[in-house]
């Protein structure tokens, strides 16, 4: 049970249990940035215009990069369809 529970997946992606825990930790707190920074650009829309949107990117740019074929492709938001007219 403990395996299943604690050890499997981190294993599976090639860490211990600290430094999935470490990593899992550190895009928390930088998704609760983005997602504060959201709310405060919904308030005051002059502030934090970009914020949001680059953490996602950024997020999505490490864990893309934490993938074995990552390097034979970019990022997704890099191609033109996925090109916003908008972003918050």
């Amino acid at each position: 049970m403990i395996d299943r529970y604690f050890l499997s997946h981190p294993r599976s992606v090639g860490e211990t249990y600290t430094e999935h825990a470490a990593t899992a930790f550190g895009f928390g707190i930088r998704m609760m940035g983005g997602g504060i920074a959201a709310m405060i650009h919904g308030v005051f829309p002059s502030l934090c215009t970009r914020t949001a949107s680059n953490t996602v990117k950024t997020l999505y740019g490490r864990m893309k990069s934490r993938q074995p074929n990552f390097a034979e492709r970019p990022p997704a938001f890099t191609e033109p369809d996925w090109q916003l007219e908008y972003e918050i």
